[in-house]
């Protein structure tokens, strides 16, 4: 996944255990990873119809909604227009000049469940909503061996299960080392996203904008609490592109964002504090 993982258990987790998540993370990042030649979503890169595997089913659903209310900016057709800017398999950092916009999605896709008909030569980037999803099965692994208790961290993404609550800070996007606010999270996800986490270049950073191609500039991280990692993660993406209370239409959750100029914003409901 490109990232630390952290996994807080109450009980020691056996080998046997160990063994079993690291054959789900396996899957997913066999299934779903955009840095590997030999996965699902590069296989489905060339047109025609292809299979995707089970957690594509629960994906699509969200993003479908999610570019439409965002109006096509946060898309899982991204991956082209990122790979311009550098931020491809080779990590070369380098981009090329401009900006490429990613291409519509009735033009692009018929994606249907685990089910995709690719209509351009196109690479699925499920980044926005991905990592949240593998926080969720690991967790239903966990649930599934009999551990009780879990904390599952993934570089930021959070989902507490049968534990007490979990005070959690939230990180400063200009200083890491510093916190903007706290959160109470009893149990569900948190789950944020910053433009300093992978940023290279000169105002470059991983949250494009897929109407423009460019990286966005008003909003530089996000939070978003949800009962499920992938929720959480999708809605933190969306945030740098709409407001809580266009996504709070179809999708129940709380946030903070925070702006380049220095503004920090929380929905009505968020069960948190932010420092002055």
């Amino acid at each position: 996944m490109g990232t630390q993982w952290q996994i807080d258990t109450i009980e020691q987790l056996s080998a046997s255990a160990r063994a079993s998540i690291a054959a789900v993370v396996e899957d997913y990042d066999r299934g779903f990873s955009r840095f590997r030649s030999d996965s699902a979503v590069r296989r489905a890169a060339l047109p025609g119809q292809h299979e995707l595997p089970g957690p594509a089913a629960q994906l699509e659903p969200l993003y479908r909604s999610l570019y439409r209310l965002t109006s096509g900016a946060m898309t899982p057709l991204v991956a082209e227009s990122l790979e311009h800017l550098g931020y491809g398999a080779e990590y070369s950092l380098r981009p090329g000049p401009g900006f490429h916009a990613a291409p519509a999605w009735s033009d692009a896709i018929d994606w249907r469940g685990t089910s995709l008909q690719t209509k351009l030569p196109v690479v699925l980037d499920l980044g926005g909503a991905g990592k949240g999803q593998l926080v969720d099965l690991i967790g239903d692994e966990l649930a599934a061996l009999g551990i009780p208790g879990s904390v599952i961290d993934a570089s930021g993404d959070l989902r507490v299960r049968g534990l007490p609550a979990e005070r959690v800070a939230l990180e400063h996007p200009y200083a890491p080392e510093q916190a903007i606010g706290v959160v109470e999270l009893v149990s569900g996800a948190l789950c944020g996203s910053a433009s300093n986490r992978r940023a290279w270049g000169d105002g470059l950073h991983h949250v494009l904008d897929g109407a423009t191609g460019k990286p966005v500039q008003t909003v530089v991280a996000s939070w978003a609490m949800a009962e499920s990692a992938m929720l959480a993660d999708g809605l933190a993406t969306a945030l740098f592109f709409v407001d809580h209370d266009v996504l709070a239409t179809e999708f129940d959750f709380a946030s903070v964002r925070v702006f380049s100029d220095g503004r920090a914003e929380t929905s009505a409901n968020f069960n948190g504090e932010i420092f002055q």
